[in-house]
């Protein structure tokens, strides 16, 4: 009774014009934000959605574009995951760090959020303290620093937006509000940031075909593909469609010579486990260029400094990982290695904020 009640008054609210309509009598909200058939996988992408255990929907993806979006999930109504995770950089940001509520600095950049629906293993968040999507879109609304809020006070303020009631009902079949059904919205707008069809794979695409012939900017793609599975070693935590393994290494970033120590410990504080001192979670390589500065404290500028650093061998410390050495690469493969990292820059995740959100 509650719910066709709230319902039928804000459809008199449209009609008294107490909401922004179009002609048809669709909120501007709505006409901003359109029921639309999920993505496809661009070229590159070897899965589809059907093969997850819970696929995304129309619906599903529809409400959690808006709250992707929407600043008001945040304590002080300043913040929403785009806030950090920014579409024009590739969902990262182009910060060291993130910066949340009262302008607070965190001790970590954003992570992209790019191609995460498959992942070889469950582990979100630079140290893996999330172990699915779902669980990695709650956190930061609770986390003091960033959204600063509560999740109760999240739902509470849901609540009082009638308008995204009849959202939850497409998406969930009732208007209950729940931080699972929350999770789940934002998880699955996720899950359709896909980025593919980059020159490199469409570099792949071709080069098996008979009579190909390399065009220059192919035969650049082939020499650093070469270098980034051989001599350079890439491939040993980079691999995949993402490029990346979902593990844990440590490269030395952020240790302190003179105090013998890190900062910030990883994904030892997450496992406990001696060997994870110092250790991150390899970043895909999709739509790298769109979100300098690198490693999990944006403390590398450059694309090219990056590689510098495990050309050196990274910086020693007693837990570095035994996949880290001295590459006695050339200036010359350094080039090649950053422009084909430069060729994974494809297409398919890019959006914008709606224009309007529900009232």
């Amino acid at each position: 009774m509650t719910r066709t009640l709230t319902l039928t008054a804000f459809f008199l609210m449209i009609a008294a014009g107490g909401v922004r309509a179009d002609e048809a009598g669709v909120p501007r909200w709505e006409a901003a934000n359109p029921l639309a058939p999920l993505p496809k996988p661009p070229l590159g992408i070897d899965t589809t959605f059907d093969k997850l255990k819970d696929p995304p929907t129309p619906e599903t993806v529809r409400l959690g574009r808006w709250l992707f979006f929407d600043k008001r999930l945040s304590k002080d109504g300043t913040i929403s995951c785009a806030t950090c995770h920014q579409p024009q950089h590739a969902f990262s940001e182009p910060t060291p760090v993130s910066t949340g509520i009262h302008g607070q600095k965190g001790n970590r950049k954003a992570p992209p959020v790019i191609n995460l629906a498959w992942t070889i293993y469950p582990h979100f968040f630079w140290d893996g303290r999330a172990t699915s999507l779902e669980e990695q879109a709650l956190g930061p609304v609770a986390n003091p620093i960033e959204m600063g809020n509560t999740h109760e006070a999240m739902i509470s303020t849901l609540q009082s937006i009638h308008a995204y009631e009849k959202y939850f009902v497409e998406a969930f079949g009732s208007a209950e509000i729940s931080k699972e059904r929350i999770a789940k919205a934002i998880a699955d707008y996720e899950r359709t940031r896909m980025s593919g069809n980059s020159p490199y794979d469409q570099w792949q695409n071709q080069r098996y075909i008979d009579g190909y012939q390399p065009t220059e900017q192919h035969k650049v793609i082939a020499k650093g593909f070469e270098l980034f599975n051989g001599k350079a070693e890439c491939n040993q935590c980079h691999l995949g469609q993402n490029f990346t393994d979902s593990l844990f290494h440590n490269l030395g970033i952020g240790w302190d010579a003179e105090k013998q120590e890190f900062g910030d410990i990883g994904r030892y504080e997450i496992s406990q486990k001696e060997e994870d001192k110092g250790a991150f979670k390899t970043p895909g390589l999709r739509e790298v260029t769109k979100h300098a500065p690198y490693m999990h404290d944006g403390s590398i500028k450059t694309l090219r400094e990056t590689v510098e650093h495990y050309n050196k061998g990274g910086n020693p410390n007693p837990w570095l990982s035994k996949k880290i050495r001295p590459l006695n690469l050339t200036e010359e493969e350094i080039d090649a290695l950053v422009a084909f990292m430069e060729a994974l820059d494809g297409e398919g995740y890019m959006d914008t904020a709606p224009v309007a959100f529900p009232k």
